[in-house]
This record gives C-alpha cells, structure tokens and sequence, in this order.
C-alpha cells in the first residue's frame, strides 16, 4: 500500500508540474496543503489531517502546493523543519501516530511529503475528537462509527456471536434449500448435503456453538429474525418510472436469497450472439455471475446493527443493489479490487461461500467487473457512504463486439481481470501507459506494465508498444491493427460518423476513380463485414455504382454514382454502372490485361538510345 501511494504521489506531482489543478487531483489518500500565515494553527491542521488518514486508509499530505492553479506556478514550497513536524503530529494525536516526513525538490521549490500509516487503534486529536477521510473530505466520526471501526481493528465479528436461539429453531425449508444448493456442487462440499442430520449440517457450516446454540450467522441463514424484510425488491419498466412490481422478502437469508435472484431472471431479456466458430451465446441485460454476487456482497458483508433491508432496484437500464452500512475499514472504491479480503463478518461470509452463494476467496467483486466487460457493458459503480454502499449495474444495448472477441481469447484470459480490464480502457482511449493504468487495475505501475508487456507478447499479441515509446521503461500501448478490426465500432475513437466516411471514401474515388471491399477494410482498419454495410450505404444514396464484371465478393469495384459530389481529377469521367458483360467484351477486357509476349517487349527500343 505505501510503494502504491508514493508512486500516486509522484505522478500526481508529474500531473501538476504538466499544469493539472492540484485540488482535482487530491484522493482518500492523497491531500495537498500550502503553508498558512500562523505555523502553529498549519501544524495542528496537519496533524487533524494526519489522524483522519490514520483512522481510514493511511495517505500522503504533500505540503507546499497551491491547490488552486496548476504548473510550475502551483509550487510554493515550505520551510517547516521535517522533524519538528514528525514530533508535532505525535504529540497532538492520541494515541499518538508516527509518521514519515521526506523532502523533495520540485521546480526548484523544497516540498515536504508526509505518508501516514493506516491506524491499529482509532485515533483522536487531545480533545478527544476522532475523524477521518472519506472521499476527499474529513468527517467527524459518531460514537457508532468509533465503536465499529474498533471492533473491526480489533478483529471483532458480530456474526460469531450466540443468538439466544436453539439450532432446532432453524427452518426446515431453509435447511433443505441449504442441502439442495449443496448437492449441486462440484467439489468436497457436495458431501455436506448428504449429512445425517440438521445439527451436523449446522456445525459443517460453522454456524452453531459446541452447546447448539445457532450464532448470528446461523439465526440470519436459517431463522426469521427482526430484520423485517431481509430485501426488498423493486422493479421498473424505466430507472425513473413507478414501480411495477414490489416483493418483501422477509424470510432466511438462505431462501431470501433465491428468491431475489428468481425475481430478477424472470425479468432479464437476452441477447443472441452468434460467434464466428458457429456457437451462439445470449448476452443478458446484465450478467447473472454479476448479479449473484452483488446480491450476495450486500447480504454477507453489511452491518447487521443498522437496521433496514437490501434494497434492490431493478430496471432494463439500471440495476442498483444498496446495502446498510459503510465498506469495511481500509475498503474503498479504489483498492476493493485489489485489498486482501477482508469480510464484516467472517463467519457469515465462510457459510456463505461454503453453501456457493459468494465467490471463493472474497473475490466476488472482480468477477462482477469480468462479468460487465465481457458482456459489452460499462464496469460497475460502486458508490461508498458513511451510512451505505450502493452497486450500480448499468445495461442498455450490449457492446456486442467486445463480447464476441472475449469469447474467443483463451479462457485463462477471459477469467484475467487485468487483460479485461487494458481492453476496456483501450476502447475508449487510443493509448495507455502503466501510470495511467495504476488507477484503473488498482495496482502499482511495475504490476501494470507486467500485464501490458504480457498482451503483447507473441502468444497474445493483442497490444503492441508504438515504436516511439518501445525502447522506454513504461512505452505507449495500442491495440493491434487486426485486433481494431475484429472490435470495430465498439471502439470509441474507431467510431466514424456517415459525413466522415463517405468524406475519407469520395476522396478515395476523386483520386483513384474506384474502391473496393479491401480497400476500406485498409483505410478504416474494419473487417469485411463493416466495410460492405458501408459501400451498400453509398451505394444506396447513389453516391457510388457497382463498376465491375464480378457481381460478389470484396473484389467488387464500385465508382462515382449519379449523386457524387464534386469533379473527378482531370481528365477523368464517371464510369457508368456495370452491366452484365457480353462474352466478347469479357474476352477483350481479359485479353488487355495478359502481358505482351516476350518477342513484343523485346522488340520496343529503350528510351535515350539509338
């Protein structure tokens, strides 16, 4: 984490010194500061600041910078001493945070960088108050909001707790929904659905005392509580539009659980998708891997002490999965990829996993943006609160392009996050670098330009370095030329508008008097398919005219229509449209095109001689 945020320190600095506005460039883990008119009210601000990192992810102050303008003029500099600092903040944090302080040079302008750890204890300022980052902002923290994040320090789980309850309170339908899920496994859980009795079922899922009292986790799986309703679902024909339908579920999670999901597939409208190897894929509104697990993440990992339900809102557009409660502690939108798994509740989460319904490892939220990508949708949105954590799924018309060519790169590709998350980016942006990369994979700049340099190795050869940027440490990256063609116009700047095509195509015909298939398939970088839907387009406007014998195929040469624009260059006159040609003029036309026999050419006299 801390090799992380030094690298985003000094592309940050990059980003300002190239005349980025520093304020927009301030993170949960990054804030920059310019020194005030009294040093001692700076240094207790930056000691408020050094807490609130404490108490979320760790960070870096970076004290000298105007954080209103952008370039070399943003660099005020600062003269505070680094180790008086270093002491100021451990004297005015309780308990007291030690930090880093380090000097840097930029623009000629002495910087001083303060990288603060993530806490072990909440932390507080001598007048007892307690705050920390979210966002860009430092929020004061409630008496609940301390008592959590120290429970989670702590490794506190409140779903390892007793309930109160007997293990034979527990549904019989749930039980059985519980041993039916499992008997469709494919690994050694498939054996617990094939145990005895409930009580040993109960304890192989880990959610019962040694005297049979249920925990939490097993009241919230196989009883009904006083969360009342566990979900509530709600669906509609538009994202703004009333509710057409709404369900309470209120019963264990075990049967909530599929119960929501039977609510949202009965309403899922698929795509068909053809792929060149003759197997035909649907392509959902939105992936169902995706749905489970956002469903499942709401269910296993919000906090049960805040009451009210998983609500779930659900249209063609828009799915939406809102949880109570904020991310874990050290969680955040912008490393929930890559932070090692860290569940609310462990137990809860450890049954879950055995009865199938999250995914193993905590992984769960790369599968979703796996699942987005690959089915040509935008990546998940994940919004995080003080109070919750809401997931947007966005649908709308698929991406087609980019599924189909998913589906046919090597499966260990298709499961590799990374590769599909280069592949999004490079749809939208012509270039990439490992530094622009860091955000989006969550990772630092060496692990990112690991995964470009593997796309393009000769196994893959899906990008390639521009031969400006090759012999750098970190190049520019593209997609190859074959790989533009097989994505066309799910690619953003590959997108052509009709006025430019047919500007690029009559500029063509006014030069060179014809085109063909091929020929466009060369100047726009599309496969055969795209390149005949365009010339069938002009065709049809009557800007071109078919002006070959050969009636099929991408040799087919089309010339200017009766509704070209503008002249031809000099000389030259629109060619009349094809008709089918006689076998005498078929004749001549194939004959003027054979070489001269060898007497013929031997027999012209060279230029320039006698």
């Amino acid at each position: 984490m801390t090799r992380r945020i030094r690298e985003q320190v000094q592309l940050a600095l990059a980003q300002v010194h190239a005349g980025s506005v520093s304020s927009h460039l301030e993170s949960s883990v990054l804030d920059f500061k310019q020194e005030g008119r009294s040093r001692d009210d700076f240094v207790r601000d930056l000691a408020r600041d050094a807490i609130c990192f404490a108490n979320a992810n760790g960070g870096a102050l970076v004290i000298g910078v105007d954080d209103r303008q952008g370039g070399p003029a943003a660099f005020s500099g600062t003269n505070l001493d680094p180790s008086i600092l270093r002491k100021r903040i451990y004297e005015l944090s309780e308990p007291p945070i030690l930090v880093e302080v380090e000097e840097q040079t930029v623009a000629g302008v002495r910087l001083l960088l303060v990288f603060v750890p993530q806490g072990i204890e909440v932390h507080a300022d001598k007048q007892g108050q307690a705050r920390r980052r979210i966002d860009k902002d430092c929020l004061p923290m409630g008496p609940s909001d301390i008592a959590r994040l120290r429970e989670e320090r702590q490794g506190f789980d409140w779903s390892a707790q007793p309930s109160g309850r007997q293990w034979t309170e527990a549904s019989a339908l749930a039980i059985q929904a519980a041993r039916q899920s499992l008997a469709v496994l494919t690994d050694e859980r498939r054996k617990y659905a094939r145990l005895a009795s409930d009580l040993d079922l109960l304890r192989a899922l880990g959610v019962v005392s040694e005297q049979g009292e249920l925990l939490r986790a097993g009241e919230l799986l196989f009883c009904e509580t006083a969360l009342s309703p566990a979900i509530q679902y709600h669906y509609r024909q538009t994202p703004g539009g009333e509710p057409r339908a709404i369900e309470r579920i209120d019963t264990p999670l075990v049967l909530a659980f599929d119960r929501a999901l039977s609510l949202v597939r009965a309403r899922l409208n698929q795509t068909p998708l053809s792929l060149p190897t003759g197997q035909q894929i649907d392509i959902a509104d939105f992936p169902e891997l995706a749905i489970r697990e956002a469903i499942a993440n709401a269910l296993v990992h919000r906090d049960y002490r805040m009451r009210g339900p998983v609500l779930i809102e659900h249209s063609p557009q828009v799915f939406i999965v809102t949880s109570p409660g904020p991310l874990v502690s050290g969680v955040t939108p912008e490393n929930i990829l890559t932070h090692p798994p860290k569940p609310r509740n462990p137990v809860l989460a450890r049954a879950a996993r055995t009865l199938g319904f999250a995914e193993e490892a905590g992984r769960g939220v790369d599968r979703m943006y796996r699942e987005m990508i690959r089915s040509g949708r935008d990546l998940p949105h994940i919004d995080a609160a003080i109070d919750q954590v809401q997931v947007k799924l966005i649908g709308g018309a698929p991406r087609t392009q980019i599924a189909r060519f998913v589906a046919q790169l090597p499966e260990h590709e298709q499961d590799d996050t990374d590769t599909l998350l280069i592949l999004f980016r490079l749809c939208r942006s012509r270039l990439v670098m490992a530094l622009d990369l860091m955000p989006l994979l969550q990772k630092s700049a060496q692990e990112a330009e690991a995964s470009l340099r593997r796309l393009a190795s000769s196994d893959l050869a899906i990008l390639e370095a521009t031969r400006q940027t090759a012999p750098r440490a970190h190049p520019s990256y593209r997609l190859r030329g074959e790989v533009l063609k097989s994505l066309g116009s799910a690619v953003d700047y590959h997108r052509r508008t009709v006025d430019e095509l047919d500007r690029k195509v009559i500029a063509h015909v006014r030069e060179y008097e014809r085109v063909n298939n091929r020929t466009l398939q060369n100047l726009f970088d599309v496969d055969v398919i795209r390149a005949r839907d365009i010339l069938s387009d002009m065709v049809e406007r009557q800007l071109l005219v078919k002006i070959s014998a050969q009636q099929r195929g991408p040799s087919v040469e089309y010339g200017p229509g009766p509704k070209f624009p503008g002249k031809l260059k000099a000389g030259a006159k629109k060619p009349r449209p094809s008709k089918q040609p006689s076998r005498k003029r078929a004749r001549d036309r194939d004959s003027s095109t054979l070489p001269l026999p060898l007497e013929s050419r031997s027999s012209r006299k060279p230029r320039g001689r006698s």
